[in-house]
Parts: structure tokens; C-alpha cells; sequence
């Protein structure tokens, strides 16, 4: 008898070959749009990531179907229990809520706060040593990307605050 608190291999397979999948296919369709031939000058633009996306769907393909020529044999396969789930998903969206606060924040504050929330959260460091190092690393890549190597990154309010 299956575990409820399991999760299966059968619909994690399924979905990740079906995604890959529509990526292979954008990536083919957008290569055939800027072209895939021989120019004068050598391949198109397209000649490279048109055989990469047709190896991505020939693969993904493989997954999915495979997957759904063993549905009943696989079932009962574990693919991660749900309080593993759930770790990952404590990892994931505090991520994706960085990439969008990177849009309005600017990428130094977002990695400062970042940082800060995993030290706290899931280090469960004292703020006595999260404070400084969730400021000092983006400090250290600010003046490693922006002073040294002289490449720009997203910038949020408060940098424009301090005209950098």
C-alpha cells in the first residue's frame, strides 16, 4: 500500500519531460525563424541551437514516453517524501521572491535581504554575524563588479539614492 505522504515518480517525470519538451520546441521554432543554414560566412544563428533543441526533444521525448509505457509498473516508485518537498520549497520561494524584488530593490538590497533571511531563517544565526555578512557580501561584489571589472549591475532605489 502506498504511503500518502510520498510522492510518486510518475507525475514529477512526466512533468519535467513535458516541460523540456515545450522548451526544445520554442528553441527549435525560434532557430528555424532566424535560420538554420550555411551562409556565405559560415552556420546561421539558429544552425547550433536548432540541433541542440532537436536533442532536447528526442530526449525529453524519450522520458515521456518511457514513462508513460511503465505508468502502472512505477507506481509506488518514491520520488521524495512531502516533508522533503516541503524543504525544497523553503529553498525555492524565498528565490523566485528574490528575482522579482532584484526588478524593484536593485540586485545589491534583494542579495542583502536574501542572504539575511537564509542566514536567520534556516542558519538560525544570531543578527549579531547575520547583519554583517548580509551587508558585506553584496558590498564585496559591488565593488569587485562595479569598481574593478567596471560591469553594471541592476540597480534598485537606494543605490540611486547614493548616485551609484
Amino acid at each position: 500500500m502506498e504511503d500518502s505522504r510520498e510522492i510518486d515518480t510518475r507525475w514529477p517525470e512526466l512533468a519535467v519531460a513535458g516541460l523540456l519538451l515545450a522548451v526544445g520546441g520554442v528553441v527549435v521554432a525560434d532557430s528555424l525563424r532566424i535560420g538554420i543554414g550555411w551562409a556565405d560566412d559560415g552556420p546561421q544563428s539558429g544552425y547550433f541551437p536548432f540541433y541542440i533543441g532537436v536533442v532536447l526533444i528526442a530526449s525529453s521525448g524519450w522520458v515521456f514516453l518511457g514513462q508513460l509505457l511503465r505508468w502502472r509498473a512505477s507506481r509506488g516508485d518514491t520520488f521524495c517524501t512531502r516533508e522533503q518537498a516541503g524543504l525544497v520549497w523553503a529553498m525555492l520561494w524565498p528565490v523566485v521572491v528574490y528575482v522579482g524584488a532584484i526588478q524593484v530593490l536593485g540586485i545589491y538590497v534583494a542579495s542583502a535581504l536574501l542572504i539575511g533571511y537564509f542566514m536567520a531563517r534556516h542558519g538560525k544565526y544570531r543578527w549579531v554575524l547575520t547583519v554583517p555578512v548580509a551587508v558585506g557580501v553584496p558590498l564585496v561584489f559591488f565593488i569587485v563588479f562595479e569598481r574593478w571589472f567596471l560591469v553594471p549591475l541592476a540597480k534598485g532605489p537606494l543605490e540611486r539614492l547614493f548616485g551609484l
